[in-house]
């Protein structure tokens, strides 16, 4: 019996060998993560003999030819994915086919070499393909690019029966990523009834997509289109929730913000509150690219109180402030930003900040270190040229003086600190009172000193005690030739060499300014000669004569008649015994500034040698000039 039992534990022992396998197979969940990560042998072995049963029944499966194909190629794999890719946005996108017909279109129709007709019937296609569901495809990417191209290239009447289209869901399509390409392009080509009716189309919605990235750019772009009772249109109801609601109000005149409180009695605190919560999502979301916010912010800033207005300024004071200046009304509120704000902003610093030990640190030790650079800029002269010569009207234009002396209301002390101690609560009559000044909306904040510094002291210190002027006398004597040839540099060395307005570099460094003067007469001095002119003519004027250029004989003109040492030193060592040589051409007006010039001893100097030129006809005196009559009467001679 025994050895019966162990015939019949044999066998079973031996049929369990292939049922063993049967549940480690269908335990192979658990078990494979210990296998692959165990560095036996055996289970090694025991995971390829799995594999190779697996790759031979398929090739059982799929005949012969599979032997040849093999694993699939890296093109055919793009290609499996393209297709399941394509599948996908065929059940994801309704329009799907729609826009890869039109995909197809559009490569033809942008063609710079297709012929007008050619593309007019393209184009009309295109529409006919999407009639009826321009609305549903234009925030897509390709088809938003399609309509564009069809918008631009299309006759009139598909222009506006795409309008009538599209106008219903043009708030829609505003804060579309695509689309609001374009709802740009619509509004560019758009008649002025059609303009009209997108802008009254926004009513309402304004503030809301001033706030959104995307829709902010439609609300400027229409700003910009738009008229002045358009513009208008679009800044009120951004003033206060009655403006927004009663739409007949829009329609006045006035235009500051100042006169529509007075003229509807609003509330003025009403009126701040409103625009405070239009503002601030604006600014912290630093949607500040647009002029329309542009023109919103300094509204808000002529009439808000003292904790508002120091708010938005202390929110403007940053690097933030460099993506508004590119218009007039950013320009402004960076002007107020220094006079109100942070020390470290640039825009008018040397004018209005009384720390000039810290303007000194920050700003002009790093002016020295690129000053060759700035004094042939534009641009970059400009603050030199403040301190120098603080507004001039010849560097700077009657916007820029009066932007100098701008100030909120609410923060200048000089204004605000008498206004509301004498009558705090009676807004109307303020208000009244300024309105009466000027109807100009740019004058809707009060002009001021800035600093309590004196601007004499303020500029000593920023000018002469700093090294500056030391520096840039310099940097004129190495480059004088230059600078008097250049259209921007010209006026930079002009006023150092007559030692800026009230002659502030005189009494100090005047060694320097007599060798920045015999610097300049050297130049005078260089022979002239048929062959320099004619290698300037080939080489360029930076080679021409400095008496021969036009800027810079001109330049040298002005400084004989403004600055006497500099006309005394120019005749002694350049000009004595050679005026007849320099009698002719823009040379000639050179000579002639010795008779014009306001100082005796200037034109004693040059009357023996000039008489004769005068006599002879060679050189001719403005007769208009009374200086120079003065000196006719003098000598005698009769001007004809």
């Amino acid at each position: 019996m025994a050895a019966k039992d162990q015939q019949k534990s044999k066998p079973t022992k031996r049929k369990q060998v292939p049922g063993a396998k049967q549940p480690d197979s269908g335990n192979s969940v658990p078990k494979k993560p210990k296998l692959a990560g165990d560095s036996k042998k055996p289970s090694n072995d025991l995971r390829h003999d799995s594999k190779k049963p697996f790759k031979g029944n398929k090739n059982s499966q799929s005949g012969h030819g599979n032997e040849k194909k093999g694993p699939l190629s890296k093109r055919d794999r793009r290609l499996q994915a393209k297709e399941l890719a394509e599948a996908r946005k065929k059940k994801r996108k309704r329009h799907y086919t729609l826009e890869q017909d039109l995909a197809r279109l559009w490569e033809k129709m942008r063609r710079r070499n297709i012929a007008k007709e050619d593309r007019a019937k393209l184009v009309s296609e295109a529409l006919e393909k999407m009639k009826g569901k321009i609305s549903e495809i234009a925030s897509s990417h390709v088809s938003s690019r399609v309509l564009q191209t069809c918008v631009k290239y299309c006759s009139q009447a598909e222009k506006d029966a795409v309008f009538e289209e599209l106008q219903p869901h043009i708030l829609t399509l505003s804060t579309s990523t695509y689309a609001v390409h374009l709802v740009k392009k619509m509004l560019d080509s758009a008649s002025k009834k059609q303009l009209s009716v997108c802008i009254s189309s926004f009513h309402g919605h304004v503030a809301s997509l001033l706030r959104h990235m995307v829709g902010s750019v439609v609300i400027e772009h229409a700003y910009q289109l738009g008229n002045a009772i358009q513009k208008q249109e679009l800044l009120m109801e951004l003033y206060s929730t009655e403006l927004q609601i009663f739409k007949d109000l829009i329609s006045m005149k006035e235009s500051r913000l100042i006169d529509v409180i007075s003229k509807l009695n609003l509330q003025k605190n009403s009126v701040i509150r409103h625009m405070t919560s239009v503002i601030q999502p604006i600014l912290e979301k630093g949607i500040l690219d647009h002029s329309i916010i542009h023109r919103l912010l300094m509204e808000y800033l002529s009439i808000a109180d003292k904790s508002s207005a120091t708010e938005v300024i202390q929110q403007l004071s940053s690097p933030l402030l460099v993506r508004m200046i590119h218009t007039k009304d950013g320009s402004r509120i960076g002007t107020l930003c220094v006079k109100h704000g942070s020390a470290k902003v640039l825009v008018g610093i040397l004018s209005t900040v009384d720390d000039t030990k810290l303007v000194t640190k920050i700003v002009i030790q790093e002016v020295q270190e690129i000053l060759e650079d700035l004094v042939f800029d534009k641009n970059g002269r400009r603050p030199l040229l403040q301190l120098l010569h603080p507004n001039c009207s010849r560097y700077f234009s009657p916007e820029d003086l009066a932007s100098f002396d701008l100030s909120i209301p609410s923060l200048s002390s000089k204004v605000s600190g008498a206004t509301e101690e004498v009558k705090p609560d009676n807004d109307v009559e303020v208000t009244e009172a300024e309105a009466d000044r000027s109807s100009d909306p740019e004058d809707s904040v009060h002009v001021v000193e800035g600093g309590k510094k004196d601007p004499s002291v303020r500029r000593q210190e920023l000018l002469v005690k700093s090294g500056l002027a030391e520096r840039l006398i310099g940097v004129c004597i190495e480059n004088a030739g230059k600078l008097l040839r250049s259209n921007f540099g010209k006026e930079v060395i002009y006023e150092v060499a007559t030692g800026g307005a009230d002659g502030i570099l005189n009494s100090i460094m005047e060694d320097k300014l007599d060798a920045l003067h015999k610097a300049v007469a050297s130049l005078v001095a260089e022979p002239k000669s048929e062959e320099s002119e004619e290698n300037s003519k080939s080489e360029g004027s930076e080679e021409e004569h400095v008496l021969k250029n036009f800027h810079s004989s001109r330049t040298i003109r002005k400084l004989i008649l403004d600055c006497p040492t500099f006309a005394s030193t120019l005749w002694k060592t350049a000009l004595k015994g050679k005026c007849e040589l320099w009698a002719v051409g823009h040379s000639s007006k050179v000579i002639s500034a010795f008779l014009e010039s306001s100082d005796s001893k200037v034109r004693n100097l040059a009357k023996k040698e000039l008489q004769p030129l005068i006599d002879r006809g060679a050189l001719k005196i403005p007769e208009t000039q009374s200086i120079a009559k003065e000196f006719f009467d003098l000598i005698g001679f009769e001007a004809t």
